[in-house]
């Protein structure tokens, strides 16, 4: 892949990079280089982990903190300048549902992801007789494990007995095969409560067939929910029309809401009702209550109906008006659909300027790898329609106790030549080219870049 290939696509597809702040080598903190001064642009390859920060933002968050500075509590109904904080949140939702493929009644801007997923469970994980059991997956991060371990401790059940989980086959794979995932749910059909798996996984990237997976586990009458951190903003999603149950996630990554910005969740109409005694209990306040009754401090719970009805407090108005200015740009841009088809092609050149890397190994030979040369592979599936816009480079040779891996040494070198990207010990480097900001030149740099860690590695010294 050459660099003029890459400023061809990048004249064929569109990049809205001047809408965001794109840091430089001095506001990270690094030196320049022989090829890059302080002033220049860092090649920023780490939407999968935090977003970078739309230039209207700022303007947003001063909006709201003018209001608050000039009206105090009156802002709350009397705004002066633009929508007052009682409803912050209504004219987003708009916006966000059809990211999430979802009707606007099914879906709520609240909270944070895990105390969501939390409240979510709390509401469907219902274990009656033999269907006590929650389907997951090995490896999934950690805040999903601690919340279905304690989850099932709460429902006075042994989580070690309670809890399958998935991986991937060994020396097969690095990811878990769809297949594997609807063969475990037809031998345990009859112990299953739940699945909950992750749109995208966070370390291989890989992401899951959410069609298929809820449809099979549906016939066997299991709730199906959805973490999907790693999947909103990403790629397109139809949760209503998938009959997912539930879903939860966070906006700060490919929304670029910014650092633990607002969440939002997804419940299915079939679960909406506000008919008093047939709501779902769940963990409840005012703000999931009855609008029009919400000031009269009545002791009684009448929530609104579909997604609202499961807010429990006000929201962060500030986080809220961060992640309408983000969805502004997405709508911009062109909505999902078009983001998706750029992210292909810019995964896809990656991809492709990978594996002409000396160092690359295919996965398949990386399962018998012995030798101690300093090489790579890809993780994430292949197949387009088995990823989003993350790689993830396992490197070799890996951590042990008798030789320490390369990564660190790699990923430090990409970092001090402006490639920023994220880490997950020991041995793996995610890399992921945002569509919105991320330029075909971009990728390029970045393996580049790689390729010359490798020449400067201390183990071929």
């Amino acid at each position: 892949m050459s660099f003029e290939q890459a400023q061809a696509l990048d004249n064929e597809y569109p990049v809205l990079s001047s809408d965001f702040n794109i840091p430089t080598f001095k506001s990270v903190g690094l030196k320049p280089t022989k090829t890059a001064n302080e002033d220049d642009q860092v090649t920023y390859l780490c939407g999968n982990s935090l977003g970078l920060m739309p230039k209207s933002t700022k303007d947003a968050i001063l909006n709201e903190l003018d209001a608050w500075s000039a009206r105090g509590v009156e802002s709350h109904f009397n705004h002066p300048t633009s929508t007052c904080w009682m409803d912050i949140d209504l004219p987003v939702v708009p916006k966000l549902a059809p990211i999430v493929g979802a009707l606007e009644e099914e879906i709520a801007i609240m909270g944070s992801l895990t105390s969501n997923l939390n409240a979510l469970m709390v509401a469907f994980y219902k274990p009656i007789g033999s269907k006590t059991k929650i389907l997951f997956e090995k490896n999934s991060f950690p805040s999903d494990y601690y919340a279905i371990y304690n989850q099932i401790k709460l429902k006075g059940l042994d989580p070690k007995e309670n809890m399958i989980q998935l991986k991937p086959r060994l020396g097969d794979a690095y990811y878990i095969k769809t297949q594997d995932i609807l063969d475990t749910i037809e031998q345990n059909h009859e112990k299953i409560a739940m699945v909950l798996l992750p749109g995208i996984q966070y370390y291989t990237g890989q992401l899951f067939d959410i069609a298929k997976i809820t449809s099979f586990a549906k016939k066997y009458d299991i709730i199906v929910g959805w973490d999907l951190a790693h999947a909103v903003g990403n790629v397109p999603l139809k949760l209503h029309d998938w009959g997912v149950d539930f879903a939860t996630w966070c906006s700060y990554k490919y929304l670029n809401s910014g650092p633990g910005g607002v969440s939002g969740i997804f419940v299915n109409t079939a679960h909406g009702s506000n008919v008093e005694d047939e709501y779902i209990p769940r963990l409840a306040g005012w703000w999931g209550n009855n609008s029009t009754k919400r000031f009269q401090m009545l002791e009684n719970f009448e929530p609104i109906k579909g997604a609202l009805g499961f807010r429990q407090s006000n929201p962060s108005v500030v986080d809220v008006v961060s992640l309408k200015s983000s969805l502004e740009i997405v709508e911009k841009f062109g909505g999902i659909g078009k983001l998706r088809e750029k992210s292909i092609k810019l995964t896809n050149f990656l991809e492709h300027a990978l594996q002409n890397s000396r160092y690359y190994i295919t996965p398949e030979e990386s399962f018998d790898k012995t030798s101690d040369f300093p090489e790579f592979t890809i993780l994430t599936p292949e197949s387009s329609d088995e990823r989003g816009a993350q790689l993830s480079l396992l490197f070799f040779p890996r951590t042990s106790e008798t030789r320490k891996g390369i990564m660190d040494e790699i990923f430090n070198y990409l970092r001090d030549n402006g490639v920023i990207c994220d880490e997950r010990r020991p041995d793996v480097i995610r890399l992921a080219p945002v569509p919105l900001y991320n330029t075909f030149a971009d990728v390029y740099k970045a393996v580049q870049v790689l390729e010359s860690a490798f020449e400067h590695l201390s183990i071929l010294q």
